[in-house]
């Protein structure tokens, strides 16, 4: 027991710094979708600190604010209780950027979950996902399988995107993965 104290703070610690590197890398995007949002304190960030119009979806977290809809807290928030694979309420071309964060691995349908991401974002949109990487530090403390980098490139490609990146980072504990929809109108 006395290692899963040290892992999990590992984890809490770097929240924010990624969260911070989210927005950075985001700032010029203003309709940001969060797959998978949980408590919703990404979105609220990106809110608070960048001014953008963000919508968090997730099927079934505890933690999901209680009234679905705007944000008392802020005007450009909504949360959405959906099932990620079904976005139908969102207009095609329509969203800058899609975050997935420590969420993917969770989702039953993750191809799925890529191609309608891919939908909804506008030709040269963005998507983030951060996850743990196979052998990582959060393996040990949750049991969970997550995907390994070459997965997430097939599953990425599958679903249409391009210019994919993935990069260990984070003391090589979480992956950081980009790629975006084509400028291409198809």
């Amino acid at each position: 027991m006395s290692v899963s104290k040290p892992i999990v703070n590992f984890y809490d610690k770097i929240k924010p710094r990624l969260h911070q590197r989210i927005g950075q890398e985001l700032r010029l995007a203003y309709r940001v979708l969060d797959l998978g949002c949980g408590a919703c304190e990404l979105i609220r960030y990106l809110s608070r600190t960048y001014n953008q119009k963000v919508t968090g979806v997730d099927i079934s977290s505890n933690s999901f604010p209680k009234r679905r809809g705007v944000s008392k807290d802020a005007k450009n928030i909504r949360y959405i209780r959906k099932d990620a694979a079904k976005l139908s309420f969102i207009r095609s071309k329509t969203i800058d950027a899609v975050v997935i964060f420590w969420a993917l691995h969770e989702m039953e349908k993750p191809q799925s979950i890529l191609r309608q991401a891919r939908r909804v974002l506008r030709p040269g949109g963005k998507i983030i996902i951060v996850e743990f990487p196979r052998n990582s530090l959060a393996r040990k403390l949750w049991d969970e399988d997550y995907y390994t980098s070459r997965q997430l490139t097939a599953y990425l490609r599958k679903a249409g995107f391009e210019e994919i990146c993935i990069r260990k980072i984070e003391r090589k504990q979480v992956l950081w993965v980009t790629g975006f929809r084509s400028k291409n109108v198809r």
